[in-house]
């Protein structure tokens, strides 16, 4: 049997018709960048999580800056993230001319340790980036305890974790502004590259929109710097239609994810994801932990299984960012996550006897 990592054929032939239809009418209309799709996106995106606004932008990476940017972050600053993320969280804050400083996870949930973030407070520090990893929410009230009384801001990096919740209260609402991501194997990915902040501040929201577009309201009239970030109308109309089907796809993550659980619970060994009180995960990723987990990635490869790294290199241990002075040990739970993660194979209609296979070839390495 063969069990790929993530499959997007099926999720995209539930949309085919409807898509080749909207991609036809935006190519009659001419409508290419933003547009009335793009429009109808950020209207039902932000409706599904709860905030007044959500600007569509042409990836996520663009989102992480444009969240900081907006805000005024700016050169010299200081901004916290986890270590233990992609590198995009962190080109959010240098693109902006400002430092990343880095800070220890969690050893339950994997994200950001509120304690740990607040130790690496100076007073150039201008924001946190609580990064809702792998599908699961940050503790958001003690990291926002933290930001009210240091007086910074908190942002949330959603690239993972779309309709995911805090309390009740559903990821990119729970902060100053979030960015999310849609490149293609997210949770709600688009047909190429696509990403969006939300916001509840009006004026935030306004700046963001002129930011994506050259700094401007009105065109060839520019008011301050911006850049491109424009959304493509073929994008907006995807995703407002994948959109409809994120509730029930991310069920399917659920499930599956409980079914790997079930089968792989009271192995010793391995480390399971947990699933923290205070929210509902939505699986982007299954992360394992595993003191052998090459040689494991290597032999489930052999018998047809596809698996992920999510992430094997810390950020602080990249070369680009070698000169802050980051040394290996420094972050021993990231650093521990690191050399141990395998991310099995998920995605929304993973079935039960794939997900059997991939459980039993896991059991038969721990026995060899």
């Amino acid at each position: 049997m063969n069990v790929p990592f993530t499959d997007l054929k099926k999720q995209n032939e539930l949309i085919r018709e409807e898509a080749i239809s909207s991609i036809t009418d935006i190519i009659d209309n001419s409508s290419f960048i933003l547009g009335k799709s793009v429009k109808e996106f950020e209207e039902d995106f932000a409706a599904e999580h709860g905030v007044k606004h959500c600007i569509a932008v042409s990836s996520g990476t663009d989102a992480n800056h444009l969240a900081l940017w907006a805000n005024g972050i700016t050169h010299g600053d200081e901004v916290i993230i986890p270590a233990n993320t992609f590198i995009a969280t962190a080109w959010g804050a240098t693109l902006c001319g400002a430092v990343p400083v880095f800070a220890d996870c969690d050893a339950r949930s994997y994200n950001i340790d509120p304690v740990k973030a607040e130790e690496k407070i100076t007073d150039r520090t201008k924001a946190i980036v609580a990064v809702h990893l792998y599908g699961q929410t940050a503790d958001i009230n003690n990291l926002r305890d933290t930001a009210e009384r240091k007086n910074i801001l908190l942002i949330e990096d959603a690239a993972q974790a779309h309709i995911a919740e805090y309390k009740g209260k559903k990821a990119g609402s729970l902060s100053a502004a979030a960015s999310f991501s849609f490149y293609p194997g997210k949770n709600l990915g688009a047909f190429g590259e696509g990403g969006a902040v939300t916001t509840d501040n009006d004026e935030l929201a306004k700046k963001i929109r002129m930011l994506r577009d050259h700094g401007s309201e009105k065109k060839y009239y520019h008011e301050f710097f911006g850049h491109n970030y424009r959304m493509e109308g073929i994008q907006g109309a995807v995703l407002g239609l994948k959109l409809k089907h994120l509730s029930e796809w991310t069920e399917k993550r659920r499930a599956a994810a409980s079914k790997y659980r079930e089968l792989l619970s009271g192995i010793e060994q391995i480390t399971l994801p947990e699933e923290m009180d205070y929210g509902k995960h939505v699986y982007h990723l299954f992360v394992i932990l595993f003191s052998k987990r090459d040689e494991l990635q290597n032999y489930l490869n052999e018998n047809g299984i596809s698996t992920g790294l999510h992430y094997p290199v810390p950020l602080h241990l990249q070369k680009c960012f070698s000169h802050l002075g980051y040394r290996k040990n420094d972050f021993p739970v990231t650093e521990k996550i690191a050399e141990q993660c395998l991310s099995l194979p998920m995605f929304p209609d993973i079935s039960d006897d794939q997900i059997n296979y991939v459980c039993e070839k896991i059991k038969h390495f721990l026995k060899r």
